[in-house]
């Protein structure tokens, strides 16, 4: 038995490989699951290297609920909701598809196993793990509802893919009825369902009451294990109660949770979920070596091995792909609406497996004919889907050109969205306020806001001549103020001037306002692309869908009154009634509006390179 020592030290070199072998990964642009199950492979035969020995009841109720839930918490319920028809066609309809075609082909290519192992194998490798597809999608900029459909399939294919696990095995123990599938599978998903709404009501009406971020992240790491646990007490799914749960906290938390608490649980999540999932793919190389021992004893040669193993892969891979051609067909045939067909092609091309599949394939009965080849193959379908599409996957999305998101697009949906906040806050504000308010407080809050919205708006029209905006400027001279507000806080701890809890305050604080500040590095849209309104945010007010003659720009590229007041302008805007260019509102004369205000032309349009929006001044919509 391994002393404390021992397994502390493994469970250190677990995590600084991972950190080790994920930088490189990144460095090189290479895909990080391969490289740590490549690593994990090599380590497995260097002598003193330990043996790590991947427990399925570790990796099934320590591993999977919290990856489950860190993926649950951050999917959209709205979302979901909208793709739900598409994701249980390949969370549950696909898993039974592929369960029984790989099934019946490692049945017929397995010497001497039974059809029920064969449903077993086929259950274990049905499951695709979406961690790997995702980090694709969003590397090469994939449309962002493959990736959700991606992701809503993983959510929910561990649990389909378990229950006919459990029904395979009882099966290879004795006779199964049709029946009694049935009722079982209706059983999982009823009581995930229930458990889970159960669980996610009760948490969100415990996390509502608590004020503490380190209280309330302490009970979100404790959800899903009691979501997991519970559901499997009643022979329910405990993978369908965790995703329910977590949808539903993660629907709610802009709602309960106070603004720190939401940081800490996202940075303590995030940081949870790189760590377990990372650890899981070199775990997975590292029980290589174990594998190949026992398939040893198995009385087959090399070259039928790999006949068995290549088999198997091709028939998963192949089953998804046919999914995929047949969901389009009947949806052709059926005139339903169907995807376009590149993005069926991305989808069946997206089938990489992953540690459910490693680990459902642990849980095979010791006495199930044949284990020791079933569990080589599910490792082979790991490893090879991951190569095969880990590799290949990015140079498909390039081939297909599949309009990827766009940040410009983005920058218009938040400006608006900021806009309406802003608004309602500023109406608000003049309600609230009172006679003994001081009148430079009022003003400063509404200065605050105001720039809050204006920096959203200078995020667009990046073409223009001016390479800093107002919001640049502010954030530039902040941070420096706060490098020297830094220093001179180094010094006051370094001397002893003040408590060290009351340092910690100030640094808190400044730390606070340093992540407000610090925004990341933004995608320039290309100058050639014309950034129109999103369908999503798009105004329906009668001025916006008003057919406006067309009429020339006062200006082409300047501000007239700006350039006789001797003022900078940020961005122009053109009134689409009479074609008065001017400046935003983010300029120092805010032109435009003044414009409105003169005339009561109500509308005007970005007069920015490549921008086609426009604005209402009346209604305050986009369109």
């Amino acid at each position: 038995m391994m002393s404390g020592v021992e397994i502390a030290v493994e469970l250190v070199a677990l995590v600084v490989a991972v950190l080790l072998v994920t930088a490189a990964a990144r460095k090189l642009d290479w895909s990080a699951p391969l490289c740590l199950i490549a690593v994990g492979v090599v380590a497995s035969y260097v002598p003193g290297v330990p043996e790590y020995e991947l427990d399925p009841e570790v990796v099934l109720l320590g591993l999977l609920p919290p990856l489950l839930y860190a993926t649950a918490i951050r999917t959209s319920l709205i979302d979901f909701r909208r793709n739900r028809g598409p994701i249980l066609l390949l969370s549950v309809g696909l898993v039974i598809f592929t369960t029984a075609a790989v099934g019946v082909v490692a049945w017929l290519v397995i010497p001497g196993l039974p059809l029920a192992a064969g449903l077993a194998i086929g259950a274990v490798v049905a499951p695709p793990d979406a961690v790997a597809a995702t980090a694709v999608a969003r590397k090469v900029g994939m449309p962002r509802k493959l990736t959700r459909l991606l992701e809503g399939e993983s959510l929910f294919n561990d649990a389909a893919a378990l229950v006919a696990l459990r029904t395979a095995i009882a099966a290879i123990a004795g006779s199964v009825s049709l029946l009694q599938v049935g009722g079982d599978f209706l059983l999982a998903a009823g009581g995930g369902l229930v458990i889970g709404f159960a669980v996610g009501a009760l948490a969100a009406l415990i996390r509502t009451r608590l004020e503490d971020p380190v209280t309330d992240t302490a009970l979100s790491l404790v959800v899903p294990f009691v979501a997991y646990l519970a559901a499997e007490a009643i022979h329910g799914s405990g993978v369908i109660s965790v995703v329910v749960a977590g949808l539903i906290l993660g629907h709610k938390a802009p709602s309960m949770l106070s603004g720190r608490s939401r940081l800490a649980s996202r940075l303590n999540w995030q940081t949870i979920q790189f760590l377990l999932e990372n650890i899981v793919f070199l775990l997975i190389g590292l029980q290589v070596r174990r594998i190949m021992t026992e398939v040893g004893d198995s009385g087959l040669t090399a070259l039928e091995l790999v006949l068995i193993c290549a088999a198997t892969l091709a028939a998963t891979i192949v089953t998804r792909i046919v999914w995929m051609a047949g969901i389009g067909l009947a949806r052709r045939v059926f005139r339903r609406h169907a995807w376009p067909w590149r993005y069926s092609a991305v989808i069946a091309w997206a089938g990489m497996r992953g540690v459910v599949t490693l680990a459902a394939a642990f849980v095979l009965p010791a006495d199930t004919p044949q284990r020791a080849v079933l569990v080589l193959v599910a490792f082979v379908v790991v490893a090879g889907t991951l190569l095969l599409h880990g590799t290949t996957l990015p140079v498909l999305v390039r081939r297909l050109k599949l309009p990827p998101p766009d940040p410009a697009e983005d920058a218009l949906q938040e400006a608006a969205v900021l806009h309406d906040m802003t608004r309602a806050a500023l109406e608000e504000l003049e309600k609230i306020r009172t006679p003994e308010d001081p009148e430079d407080i009022v003003e400063r809050l509404r200065s605050r806001l105001q720039h809050r919205s204006d920096s959203a708006w200078e995020e667009l029209g990046r073409q223009s001549a001016l390479t800093e905006t107002p919001s640049d400027a502010y954030r530039r001279l902040r941070l420096r103020l706060l490098e020297v507000e830094r220093e001179k806080f180094l010094e006051a701890r370094d001397s002893g001037m003040a408590d060290d809890d009351v340092l910690r305050r100030i640094l808190e604080r400044l730390d606070i306002e340093e992540s407000m500040l610090d925004r990341e590095e933004e995608t320039v849209p290309d100058s050639d692309r014309e950034l129109r309104t999103p369908a999503a945010t798009a105004g329906s007010c009668k001025h916006l869908t008003k057919n406006w003659p067309s009429v020339e720009p006062s200006s082409p590229d300047v501000c007239a009154v700006c350039v006789e007041n001797g003022m900078t302008w940020v961005h122009l805007r053109e009134c689409v009634k009479c074609g008065n260019v001017a400046c935003c509102d983010s300029s120092p004369g805010k032109h435009a509006t003044e414009h409105f205000h003169d005339t009561l032309h109500p509308v005007m349009r970005s007069h920015e390179p490549g921008e086609t929006w426009r604005w209402c001044f009346v209604d305050k919509q986009l369109g």
